[in-house]
């Protein structure tokens, strides 16, 4: 993943919606990356709203969380990272 969204306390959830819609129709996945709650919780809202921007398209879009490096002012410290993606069709077996 090349493209790398940057959220932070300040930003308009409905405009990281809307980069997260655009990278995800252009690349089929986002990465986005936060340090500490406020930029968290601005995320989590962006990525709700873009997944009503893509379901009448048909996708799901899913968020997996993890943790990554990340270098502020030559410190690396700790982040948060925020994978989206289309949810993989199941098939049942049964």
């Amino acid at each position: 993943m090349d493209t790398i969204l940057r959220v932070s306390s300040l930003s308009n959830p409905n405009s990281v919606a809307g980069a997260i819609t655009a990278v995800f129709r252009e690349r089929g996945n986002v990465e986005i990356q936060v340090m500490g709650a406020g930029a968290l919780n601005q995320a989590i809202k962006a990525v709700a709203i873009a997944r009503g921007f893509v379901a009448p398209s048909g996708v799901d879009l899913v968020c997996v969380p993890g943790f990554t490096n990340i270098l502020i002012d030559n410190e690396e410290r700790t982040g948060i990272k925020l994978i989206l993606g289309p949810r993989k069709k199941t098939i049942d077996l049964r």
